[in-house]
């Protein structure tokens, strides 16, 4: 059996494919409004909070500089250059960027004309009884399509709404992997003042232990003199006791402070790292600038990668409502091929096979069950959704900030006040123990003074290590950690359109 039809005009088709094409550039999806930001316009003003000084550009974008520029540390600079090549949260969120962008390629191909090629074969016993000259015969027929072509009219933005979707779900995965770089920025940043602060911490105990080790040889030597008493030979042996306790505790803190660190390298600690660590013993008060200007709220909006990817997925939402609106609406698809057709395989390509089908199709939705007006409701919800989420991201990010300069003016009043208890501390310990050497007081008044001593060295150092976390976390909460290098004049308006600039490469 063969079959052929007069072919398509080409001219006829091109028409066809333009005046569908420029009917499928409408979409019922809502149009987009940004919801107003549910913050006040200015920060905090109270005795917490500093006010920003005469003169001072107080909307200087602190998120423009690149974390080499604040972070005043060669061996951490080295640190995050291996957290950013090695980091396993990084990278998987890096790899979730590329899987996002690949669905979105996918989406984004539905909205063209699908075109293959195909060959197909047939073969059919028609029996005598069903046969018009009712004897029973065998058909064949055999095709080659060279071109077969299927395409849905996105009349309604149905296909667009859901590629623009798809591209809102990549865009927010982006603005994730870079928040996710600016927190892994600040964790290291922060392990390793840990780190530093820990290991102070125990040296600290080392002179307090070697110190309680002469005071207990001291106090032996005056008991055996009859200088002294046993109660305060017992006195020195707790105190020295407690400085052992104490040395291993910091030890083994310090330890830990390094595996965590480790963990956020993604590698093991190569042995010059490793030499390099050990001699950083003691905390780096000026590792951080400590002039942060905050800027005004609303930069928020544009700085901070964690309140844009939020603004992408209510993006995403607002176009899944366009095509949940669009399956309301009848759905037209065009099928055509173009070949050749033969009831012999040998002649397939003879003269007079070429064949062709040009087949649309509408399909209009009746009943479903009420399954298309609940799929409009759950988008509809989603993006309320998606609406509480965005304006959250927002409040969390204003908290953030404000609790950052809050700590910012007090955490430097309190070590002011704690620098001169040390002091204070320092010479009443001296006095007390002359009067002891001169039998003037008994070892208990020693040994509390001591410990006086001891904890106000302790809470100094933690006081000074949650004043540069507290910079570090205003950085972060500015948008800063984002690239490597500080932007300049030229980038910034990219930014602050929104678009993502390019960070370090990730590998």
């Amino acid at each position: 059996m063969n079959t052929t039809f007069a072919p398509l005009r080409p001219a006829r088709m091109l028409a066809s494919l333009t005046l569908a094409a420029a009917l499928a550039g409408c979409t019922l999806a809502p149009r987009y409004e940004r919801p107003a930001a549910p913050i006040g316009t200015a920060y905090p003003s109270d005795p917490a909070h500093p006010a920003p000084e005469a003169g001072q550009p107080f909307d200087a974008a602190v998120a423009d500089m690149g974390w080499r520029d604040f972070f005043r540390d060669p061996l951490l600079h080295r640190l995050i250059e291996i957290s950013l090549d090695n980091n396993r949260d990084l990278r998987r969120a890096a790899l979730n960027v590329e899987a996002a962008q690949a669905l979105y390629r996918i989406q984004r191909a539905e909205m063209l004309p699908g075109v293959d090629a195909a060959a197909s074969g047939a073969s059919e016993r028609v029996p005598a009884g069903l046969s018009a000259t009712d004897s029973a015969y065998v058909s064949r027929r055999y095709d080659v399509a060279g071109v077969t072509a299927a395409w849905e009219i996105d009349l309604w933005g149905r296909i667009r709404s859901l590629s623009d979707q798809a591209l809102a779900t990549y865009l927010a995965l982006d603005e994730t992997r870079i928040a996710t770089q600016m927190s892994l920025v600040s964790e290291v940043a922060s392990a390793y003042l840990t780190l530093r602060a820990d290991q102070e911490l125990l040296r600290l105990t080392n002179d307090t232990l070697a110190t309680q080790q002469r005071s207990f040889d001291l106090t032996a030597q005056l008991v055996e003199a009859g200088n002294s008493t046993r109660l305060d030979l017992r006195m020195a042996e707790i105190a020295l006791r407690n400085a052992e306790a104490n040395h291993a505790a910091y030890t083994r803190q310090a330890a830990r402070d390094r595996n965590a660190l480790v963990l956020l390298l993604g590698q093991p600690l190569t042995p010059e790292l490793s030499r390099q660590l050990d001699e950083a013993a003691a905390l780096p008060d000026g590792i951080v600038p400590t002039d942060l200007p905050a800027g005004l709220p609303s930069a928020l909006l544009t700085r901070r990668p964690d309140i844009r990817a939020a603004e992408q997925m209510l993006r995403g939402a607002n176009a899944n409502i366009g095509a949940a609106r669009a399956a309301f609406l009848p759905a037209i698809s065009l099928t055509g091929s173009a070949g050749t057709a033969s009831a012999t395989l040998d002649g397939l390509f003879d003269s007079g096979t070429r064949a062709w089908s040009f087949l649309p199709r509408i399909t209009l939705p009746i009943f479903r069950g009420g399954a298309l007006l609940a799929n409009l409701d759950v988008a509809h919800v989603q993006k309320r959704i998606e609406i509480a989420n965005y304006e959250k991201a927002i409040q969390a990010a204003f908290r953030e900030v404000a609790d950052a300069l809050a700590g910012k003016r007090t955490l430097d009043e309190q070590i002011r006040s704690e620098q001169l208890s040390v002091a204070a501390s320092r010479d009443a310990y001296a006095l007390a123990e002359q009067r002891f050497r001169e039998g003037q007081d008994d070892y208990l008044a020693l040994l509390e003074i001591h410990r006086t001593l001891y904890g106000a060295q302790q809470v100094l150092v933690r006081t000074r290590l949650t004043r540069l976390t507290n910079l570090i976390d205003l950085y972060k909460a500015l948008g800063g950690g984002w690239t490597e290098n500080t932007v300049r004049a030229g980038a910034q308006a990219s930014l602050s359109a929104g678009e993502a600039v390019p960070t370090r490469p990730i590998r």
